[in-house]
């Protein structure tokens, strides 16, 4: 084989090799779905704590708060929120039964209720953008990150995309 020839050769295996990375690269925005521990891990690690009226991580009690299957996106803008915000962050809701259904929610890994307190309250209302009521008259903020925060009253229900 002439060095040409191989040249040639070595080149159409990179090119094709690169275009088979590029091709299986862009990984949706929610990321992996996560076990319940390695999500309490990441979680644990930023300080970010949780609780339950239950006291249980079980995906099928309502009263626990899992992360079984929580999307790795979630976990991710949990720890950002905590780290910006310099705030407390306590998780009361995750992807345990007894959330509202849909594409983007609880269930499906892309949503957690949050504790209300002064702190990530003043954050999220000086750092986003106040936009529309949801549906059910719940106010709610926009990061530039297009992550949604609704205060439903007794918690903030947050949502990553």
């Amino acid at each position: 084989m002439r060095l040409s020839s191989m040249s040639r050769w070595v080149g159409t295996a990179v090119v094709g090799m690169a275009a088979t990375v590029i091709l299986a690269a862009p990984a949706s925005a929610s990321g992996y779905k996560m076990s319940q521990s390695e999500a309490a891990s990441s979680l644990r690690s930023v300080g970010i704590t949780w609780s339950s009226t239950g006291g249980c991580t079980n995906r099928y009690i309502s009263t626990c708060t899992s992360f079984e299957q929580i999307n790795s996106g979630t976990v991710s803008g949990a720890k950002t929120l905590r780290t910006a915000s310099g705030c407390a962050i306590n998780i009361t809701g995750g992807t345990e039964v007894g959330h509202a259904s849909g594409t983007y929610s609880h269930w499906n890994g892309y949503k957690i209720d949050i504790s209300k307190y002064t702190c990530i309250g003043n954050y999220i209302h000086n750092s986003f953008t106040r936009i529309s009521n949801r549906a059910d008259g719940y106010p709610r903020w926009q990061s530039a990150a297009g992550n949604i925060y609704c205060d439903e009253g007794t918690h903030w229900d947050i949502l990553y995309y």
